[in-house]
């Protein structure tokens, strides 16, 4: 996957049209590219920024079928959110895996009631299920959990999830577009929408945010994938437009591994603002979140609020024998859900429904908002067969269900880092065999190569220094200040790679140390 490629490709259809153009590079847009391109649609995908920079790099790192949604009574999305877990699972194994999960019992009647309602969990996902649940002896909880509060604990429920990368998910959905012919370009921003004579869409315009450089790109779809800024679209579209999106923000800490001693990760199914809160394992440190507050205007780096940290500090102290402390965070990152209310709901977002909507307007725009990483294959599916209708292309059947992803492998070796590769990690291989000094560390606290930031510039599309330690590898949301040390090193492999001077090497060293420091609480 090459940028200079993609960018020759988009030249060459200057004078023709395209099937379909997909605005948005996150997990929407990316699996709505993927889904058009493998039914032979000529398929064009523009991001404005890198893939997955908003939304999709920044959720709680779970590929689940949702229990809040199930005692929400959402029965249709649990449903389909178990199915697309289930299919996700089978078609990226190197990158989703099954998470056991506990959630403790202080109270005698939660032991029965959660054990009833998990059994409807795995009774739901049928023969895709992960495994069953059972309720679990106080000893045998804190055996999984050592370092569980055991004031009061009674017992516990086992359940069983999904679990993934999120990022790494989004580059190897973008690998795999490529693969079918499909065309992902990052750094490139639709500038407005064009309309024919009859003010339908006809194309967009578009701008290579690194070169300037501006195109003039006709298309017979046109599908607003955006996520939080759906309404920006929208907007080009008709200035009229009502919002059809209200963002909610999401909070999550990053800890090291001694809060969370075993591999099982704690569910606190209800917290004192009546969201759950989980403290899961990933890459050898514990995701701890999440907040649900309502934000009035989207932006690609959101900023947690002071309650929302002080929430998830004072949530999990409740639950460790160890509290966390502001010291003790080694990150801290926001997302924003784009969460599709109904106009007029004035409803909490925690309390809005999780499920997708399409909305097709008047001139022929299809878009896209709502649902969330674990049904983006359906929302793909739902979205690539509304736009083939509206555009009036030749229908073809849907074939992402049993397809498998870009990276995939049949046995993965968890007990190495570099397993996120999946079938690549034999060519990261072969380029340490050539250049031994590519298996270098780039920091002691964390297990990230020179070689994969290599990689990352030469076979991922990584144009920054952020999009390297941000997204390719996850050094930025694992330890914000260790990511900080290794932006040097990581610019000067880079600028090796594509050719950058040294101005753009301390130029990118100084952006990535300014943005990086808002991760961390303790400057």
């Amino acid at each position: 996957m090459n940028r200079d490629q993609m960018l020759k490709k988009l030249g060459d259809m200057q004078e023709k049209t395209w099937d379909m153009i997909v605005i948005g590079g996150g997990a929407t847009g990316l699996g709505t590219a993927l889904d058009a391109s493998t039914r032979g649609f000529k398929t064009l995908l523009l991001e404005q920024s890198d893939f997955s920079k908003g939304t999709s790099s920044r959720s709680t790192k779970l590929v689940h079928g949702g229990v809040r949604y199930l005692a929400q009574g959402d029965i249709s999305l649990v449903l389909e959110a178990l199915h697309e877990r289930g299919l996700l699972r089978q078609n990226a194994p190197h990158l989703v895996k099954n998470q056991a999960f506990i959630i403790p019992n202080y109270t005698w009647w939660t032991g029965p009631f959660f054990t009833v309602g998990m059994k409807v969990y795995d009774m739901m996902a049928g023969s895709l299920g992960l495994g069953p649940s059972e309720h679990i002896s106080k000893e045998e909880t804190l055996e999984a959990i050592p370092n569980l509060s055991e004031n009061e604990l009674s017992g516990g429920v086992i359940y069983y999830d999904g679990q993934f990368d999120d990022s790494r998910l989004a580059v190897n959905i973008a690998q795999s577009i490529v693969e079918n012919d499909g065309v992902p370009l990052n750094y490139c921003k639709v500038t407005s929408l064009l309309k024919d004579n009859d003010g339908m869409i006809s194309g967009v315009m578009a701008k290579d945010m690194e070169s300037g450089e501006e195109f003039m790109i006709k298309s017979k779809a046109v599908i607003n994938a955006t996520g939080v800024f759906v309404d920006d679209i929208l907007k080009m579209n008709d200035p009229e437009a009502k919002k059809i999106v209200r963002p909610s923000q999401g909070v999550h800490i990053i800890l090291d591994k001694s809060f969370l001693q075993g591999d099982s990760a704690i569910m606190i199914p209800k917290t004192s603002d009546g969201r759950v809160l989980f403290a899961v394992p990933w890459h050898d440190k514990v995701v701890v979140g999440t907040t649900d507050t309502p934000i009035d205007d989207a932006s690609l780096e959101p900023r947690a609020l002071d309650e929302e940290i002080d929430f998830i500090l004072t949530t999990a102290a409740q639950y460790l024998k160890k509290d966390p402390k502001k010291e003790d965070v080694l990150c801290i990152f926001a997302g924003l859900r784009p969460l599709a209310a109904p106009q007029g709901d004035d409803s909490s977002t925690k309390e809005i429904s999780r499920s997708h909507k399409l909305i097709v307007s008047l001139s022929g725009l299809v878009t896209i908002t709502g649902g969330k990483w674990t049904t983006y294959r359906k929302m793909a599916e739902d979205t690539v067969n509304k736009a083939t209708m509206i555009a009036g292309l030749e229908r073809h059947k849907c074939v992402t269900e049993n397809m498998p992803i870009h990276g995939y492998v049949k046995t993965v070796d968890y007990n190495n880092h570099l397993y996120v590769y999946g079938s690549d990690r034999v060519k990261l291989m072969e380029l340490i065999n050539k250049k031994p000094e590519l298996e270098e560390l780039l920091h002691e606290n964390l297990p990230f190569l020179k070689v994969e930031v290599l990689w990352a510039a030469r076979h991922e599309m990584a144009r920054t220094v952020e999009d390297v330690l941000a997204r390719r590898v996850r050094a930025l949301f694992l330890d914000a200040r260790a990511s900080i040390a290794m932006a040097p090193e990581v610019a000067k492999i880079m600028a090796e790679e594509l050719k950058y001077d040294e101005q753009w090497v301390s130029s990118q060293v100084k952006e990535y140390t300014e943005l990086a420091k808002n991760y961390l609480l303790v400057v």
